[in-house]
């Protein structure tokens, strides 16, 4: 596929000494690159994601449709006066 990016311009001189001194095409320098940080990117640990507390209640309340939200909305808004919802 043929695509336009902007790159640095250290970063691009940097990659055609490379490409150069290795034989190669700055376009498959940069490939070979981009390949490499998104193999690691995607097997990396997530390790920085926060793990969410749960609550072991017994689950939905029956009647609730979590894909409704506003009918989730009005049910965690009950008994609540106005004041309490600003």
């Amino acid at each position: 596929m043929r695509t336009t990016v902007t790159i640095d311009d250290t970063v691009y001189a940097d990659a055609k000494v490379h490409a150069a001194r290795s034989g190669r095409a700055v376009g498959s320098i940069i490939e070979d690159a981009l390949r490499e940080y998104l193999d690691r990117a995607m097997n990396a640990p997530a390790s920085n994601v926060a793990e969410l507390p749960t609550m072991r209640s017994g689950g939905v309340r029956p009647g609730i449709d979590l894909n409704d939200m506003s009918a989730v909305y009005e049910v965690m808004d009950e008994g609540q006066g106005l004041d309490a919802l600003r």
